[in-house]
């Protein structure tokens, strides 16, 4: 008999340290990642004849009477069955996150068992210009936000002058609402460089970096040892696998500035500058790190390259919407029922993740708008949710996909100080670097207040300062922080009458 504790991040907030300790005293224990079923953690499951039953979610004072029912086989409160029997398991395609929460995360044997290096076996077996090849059918896109072609990408860097190459991988996952780069790298750190040596083998790149921020102390944990791991299992070194392709890999953290999501700022900051963004030519997949062809690809395309490889990039192409192939792992938190990360196929309707597969509200209150993409996408009201989560569709209702966070709102919720909110967070994090967006944002702040304490002619000007701020800012981070602001303006007007003034404090 094996029991699985997480050690997930979320399941240790909720108590699984103390949950696993008590268990420790009368079975083995294996810490695992999670399923991604937040409201359960922490889930304890245990293996009987090949099946994992769960139970959850399993306090400090729940152990004494577990220990009984484990050992009785009898019945229990807090029984779910077979875990992947359970109708959110059953719901998903689970690719990316295959073996999260499935396996031991530093166990090399459970790892190649559940499919591990299949992907990279392949890839040496075609070749650089075969994997390329792979990722282009697959039509998988950077799943940090801008959706832009990761074979594409590849291409570039491969056909790039330059005697050194780099991978980077982007684990800065700032975006509020978002928490599928720290489960992954908490539950399956092996496939992620896995897939950061595939793209090395493909680009000719002999040397990587993870960039992961400091709030990310198990993350970091967990993937330095994995590192560690790899070397002695041959992912990693002076020859990958025998092949002959050298590839080297170092785990960098920040310093929790959120603008060093943006690519050129975290380049910045892995050279040791302050993360700060550069201007675009030259891009960098021609002059990155260092001034060298550079790689930095979102640790989800990363991760999902494995896949492509061992099952070929047409099957992955075959799932999905449009030009939004394959799966998507969407993060739901906020006042939402069930709370957690639901991989599927791009496609499903908004509707339906948010009242199906969420729940619908915590409190059981009506929805009244979803924040799509972290705190700088688009309020959605339930008007909309007939839209298919994909790249294009979104953008195409004035919404953002972005890290394919989903923010839940009840009708409590009071757009006006929301749109301010996403003001301040661009004030706070910008890099200072280019005027719309670090003055626009301040200004925005103080105009949205004016609005608040009843001048309506400053509806107008917020209008044009957003409009300022989109397509004079030299980032992401200024260019989309209006798209909150007028999605709340446009779709919930009622809430920007008149009324006292917002204190500074209101949005936090």
């Amino acid at each position: 008999m094996r029991v699985w504790v997480p050690r997930d991040a979320a399941a240790r907030a909720l108590g699984a340290d103390e949950v696993a300790a008590g268990l420790a005293a009368h079975f083995p224990v294996t810490r695992n990642g999670t399923r991604g079923m937040v409201w359960l953690e922490p889930l304890v499951e245990v293996e009987r004849e090949g099946v994992r039953h769960g139970y959850g979610p399993v306090g400090p004072g729940d152990v004494a009477g577990l220990v009984a029912a484990i050992r009785s086989g009898g019945p229990h409160p807090l029984a779910l069955g077979p875990v992947e029997d359970l109708p959110w398991m059953r719901a998903q395609r689970r690719l990316t996150f295959a073996r999260v929460g499935v396996i031991d995360p530093l166990s090399a044997d459970e790892f190649v068992a559940q499919g591990g290096l299949a992907g990279l076996r392949r890839a040496i077996a075609i070749g650089p210009q075969g994997i390329i090849d792979e990722v282009i059918a697959s039509g998988l896109r950077g799943r940090g936000g801008a959706g832009f072609p990761t074979g594409l990408k590849w291409r570039t860097v491969a056909g790039a002058p330059g005697g050194r190459k780099y991978i980077v991988c982007n684990a800065d996952e700032g975006d509020s609402g978002s928490f599928a780069d720290r489960m992954l790298m908490e539950g399956d750190p092996l496939g992620l460089i896995e897939g950061m040596a595939i793209a090395a083998i493909a680009v000719g790149a002999d040397r990587g970096y993870i960039y992961c921020r400091s709030e990310y102390p198990d993350a970091i944990a967990v993937t330095s040892a994995a590192i560690a791991l790899a070397r002695e299992m041959g992912m990693l070194g002076p020859s990958v696998l025998g092949s002959g392709h050298p590839f080297e890999l170092e785990l960098r953290v920040g310093a929790g500035a959120y603008v060093c999501g943006e690519e050129t700022s975290l380049l910045n900051s892995l050279e040791g500058r302050r993360g700060t963004v550069r201007a675009k030519p030259p891009i960098p997949a021609l002059e990155g790190f260092l001034g060298r062809p550079t790689v930095v690809n979102n640790l989800i395309s990363l991760a999902t390259v494995p896949w492509i490889l061992a099952h070929g990039g047409a099957a992955y192409g075959a799932m999905g919407i449009g030009r939004s192939t394959g799966t998507i792992p969407i993060q739901l938190s906020g006042n939402v029922r069930r709370a957690g990360l639901f991989e599927a196929d791009f496609g499903l309707t908004l509707g339906r993740i948010v009242e199906e597969i969420g729940g619908g509200t915590a409190t059981g209150r009506p929805v009244r708008a979803v924040q799509v993409g972290g705190p700088l996408g688009a309020y959605v009201p339930p008007e909309d949710f007939d839209v298919p989560f994909g790249y294009e569709e979104l953008a195409g209702r004035g919404g953002l996909l972005g890290h394919a966070g989903i923010t839940v709102f009840d009708d409590s919720a009071d757009m006006l100080r929301l749109a301010r909110f996403a003001m301040e967070f661009c004030a706070a994090e910008s890099c200072g670097k280019c005027t719309p967006c670090r003055i626009g944002a301040v200004r925005g702040v103080e105009t949205i207040d004016r609005i608040a304490a009843g001048d309506e002619a400053a509806i107008e000007i917020l209008t044009d300062l957003c409009n300022t701020m989109k397509w004079g800012s030299l980032c992401a981070l200024g260019g989309f922080a209006p798209l909150p602001v007028m999605s709340a303006l446009t779709r919930f007007p009622e809430d920007f009458r008149p009324r006292r003034a917002v204190p500074q404090e209101a949005a936090e």
